[in-house]
């Protein structure tokens, strides 16, 4: 079968008396038949040219699915009286949420998403939230992937769905009283959350009791640890603003906590007596503060924790006696425990430098125990609860790996590349020992670089199956991400974003020259903004790698960022830039890997997205590969495949996503021919 040739019919885009002609456009109509004709003949052509690959396929998924346990359960966590869990039996893809009060043994069933899925060709469930008195939960669901949750209510003691139903939502629930609650609506075109409204139940005229007017924010509501307050944030890039409403009194208009500024983001923890602050004001790495309920602008803040060059400060959880501090320090996360006058600390104790660390499921004020998630790209995911009176750790659940998973004949590792700015960039490696040879192996990495958003080194049962046939797997810490700070993440974004780009370009030479890949197997892979890191180090290095893997790929960014209608476009300026700044709008255009395609030889090229996808639109992959067919001047496959039922996430429940991840695995093992 020959590759699909969609039609052209040139369309001109002119800005700042700079003309670019994108024969392509047409494919910007998600309702044009012609498109989804295109979008189905490139599955068809991407199934005939992996067909000898199905094999491969099916061996790599029954090896990923019978590697994870098929009755799983996660660990129970309190929250006002009640222990919650959700469970999984053998077959099932979507779990059962389930709770039981503290002192009883009779757990009940609350939702069957598993159930619920069967009606859908696409089911994810989002929040769960009980009533504060426990009667009612309220949960959302997204049934296209487009991220558009509808809200639901049912009433517990019968078990009965009540009528209400809230369409157009984010999935966010926050409570205020047991007759109400409050919940952010997205625009129907552009998706952004924009608004806070509260729902009484039984009640259909609900009442809007906010609205974020500035396109470049994004709002969001939620219930305070303490459930003494709801509180409205607002977001965009580089700001932050919060607004507070008294549960006790839900109808009072909501109250300013501190007014926004440019380039000041803040986040407020809610600590029964007082608010702890983590903010950057005057502190790049951010700081912790506190203030009363009564005096909540800066001027009144109190410092807790100072700025250092060193320590970025990234998540804050608060009980009646003790604060807890998720940090990074050289790209290394840390759990410090603080006394609540912060007079004495304890730094907890991990052995592996290259790791994963979070808080988790922290929901009780008056609880002891601190609760952590732990894992590394050799340790699965564990979770403890630490108690600081005994100093010690209990491990609550540890991710079983079925099928004789054994963590010390994997080798972790973490080594430095210099960059065009002789700037060390930190790689996170894993390998399999006994199939690791020095400079013969096939090699992975993965980026994504953006946002600030820190890339850690994780476990995955899924890449137990590239390692074990001798596949390298590493991921490049690059600026635009924040592992080590937020100095990393400034120097890779807006005029600095080709940073991000020479980093990876870097790693992949500097894997190389350390004889962890192969020089004719090295491969690359991202997905959404790493997507669009593949897309531009595809087009400025094409001969460094041997395969690529592009996942949802954000790769038309000039077009998609001068249409205010897409999706995410008003809030992304401070990361991108606003090309309709003359500056920015080049500076995009530079690196924009559509519209920098031009004849060379492409390395092999796997592209998947979504049909519904609400975060980057379909229709910027479809054309990238077109446009890369046109021009590549190699015998190297360009295939594309799109999911027609599913949105960024691709596929939903705990073994269908691994459908498209068995997929990319197999193209990648055999286009380096691995064994």
């Amino acid at each position: 079968m020959k590759a699909p040739v969609p039609k052209k019919i040139a369309k001109s885009l002119i800005k700042h008396n700079d003309q670019r002609i994108d024969h392509y456009y047409w494919m910007n109509n998600r309702e044009d038949p012609d498109v989804i004709h295109h979008l189905k003949q490139e599955n068809q052509f991407c199934d005939d040219i992996l067909k000898h690959t199905k094999p491969l396929q099916q061996k790599i998924y029954q090896e990923i699915v019978n590697r994870i346990k098929p009755n799983d359960d996660s660990t129970p966590y309190l929250y006002n009286n009640y222990y919650y869990q959700f469970k999984y039996t053998a077959e099932d893809n979507h779990p059962k949420y389930y709770r039981k009060q503290k002192e009883q043994k009779d757990w009940k069933l609350l939702v069957d998403a598993q159930h619920e899925s069967e009606s859908h060709k696409y089911y994810k469930l989002g929040a769960l939230q009980a009533s504060p008195d426990n009667k009612f939960i309220a949960y959302s669901e997204d049934t296209q992937g487009r991220r558009l949750y509808t809200i639901r209510i049912k009433e517990l003691k019968h078990n009965q769905l009540l009528v209400d139903e809230i369409k157009n939502s984010t999935g966010g629930i926050a409570w205020a009283d047991s007759q109400s609650f409050f919940y952010t609506k997205k625009d129907a075109k552009t998706l952004r959350s924009y608004q806070i409204w509260r729902h009484i139940l039984g009640n259909d005229m609900d009442q809007l009791v906010y609205e974020e007017k500035d396109e470049s924010f994004y709002t969001f509501a939620y219930r305070s640890k303490s459930g003494q307050f709801i509180i409205i944030g607002s977001h965009s890039t580089i700001s932050s603003e919060y607004r507070l409403i008294p549960t006790n009194n839900p109808n009072q208009p909501p109250e300013i906590f501190q007014p926004r500024e440019d380039h000041h983001e803040y986040e407020i923890f809610d600590g029964k007596t007082e608010f702890l602050i983590r903010t950057n004001w005057q502190a790049t790495n951010f700081r912790v503060m506190s203030c009363s309920f009564n005096n909540t602008f800066k001027e009144d803040w109190i410092e807790l924790l100072p700025a250092s060059d060193d320590i970025l400060y990234e998540d804050v959880e608060i009980t009646r006696n003790r604060v807890a501090i998720l940090s990074r320090s050289h790209a290394i996360p840390d759990i410090t425990l603080y006394d609540r006058r912060f007079l004495q600390s304890v730094k907890l104790k991990f052995q592996e430098q290259a790791r994963m660390l979070y808080l988790s499921n922290n929901l009780e004020y008056d609880n002891k125990k601190i609760r952590l998630v732990y894992c590394s790209l050799t340790t699965p995911y564990t979770t403890y609860d630490y108690d600081p009176q005994e100093k010690s750790f209990t491990q609550l659940k540890r991710q079983e790996v079925l099928g004789g998973y054994d963590s010390t004949d994997y080798e972790s590792q973490r080594i430095y590349v210099k960059s065009h700015d002789h700037v060390e960039v930190p790689i996170s490696i894993v390998y399999k020992k006994s199939l690791f040879k020095e400079g013969h192996n096939p090699c992975l990495l993965y980026g994504y670089g953006s946002y600030g958003h820190s890339i850690d080194p994780y476990f995955s049962i899924p890449r137990i199956s590239l390692l074990d046939r001798g596949f390298v797997f590493a991921i490049a810490h690059i600026r635009g991400g924040q592992e080590l700070g937020r100095t990393w993440y400034d120097h890779g974004k807006l005029l600095k974003k080709q940073n991000t780009f020479s980093d990876f370009i870097a790693c992949g030479k500097g894997l190389i020259e350390q004889k962890y890949a192969a020089k004719d197997k090295l491969c690359g892979m991202g997905g959404s903004a790493g997507g669009l890191l593949i897309g531009t180090v595809m087009n400025q290095n094409p001969q460094l790698w041997k395969a690529m893997v592009a996942a949802v790929p954000f790769v038309d960014v000039v077009t998609t960022m001068l249409d205010e209608s897409i999706p995410l476009t008003t809030g992304e300026y401070n990361e991108w830039g606003n090309p309709n700044n003359n500056t920015s709008y080049h500076y995009i255009k530079a690196y924009s890997p559509y519209d920098n395609v031009t004849s060379k030889a492409y390395p092999s090229l796997l592209v998947t997205t979504g049909y519904h996808d609400s975060q980057v639109q379909y229709w910027e992959p479809a054309k990238w590969v077109a446009k890369l067919r046109e021009h590549n001047t190699s015998v190297n496959p360009i295939v594309f495949f799109t999911n027609m039922e599913a949105g960024h996430s691709g596929k939903a429940g705990r073994f269908e996503q691994y459908h498209e991840t068995a997929l990319e695995w197999a193209f990648l093992i055999d286009q380096t021919k691995s064994t």
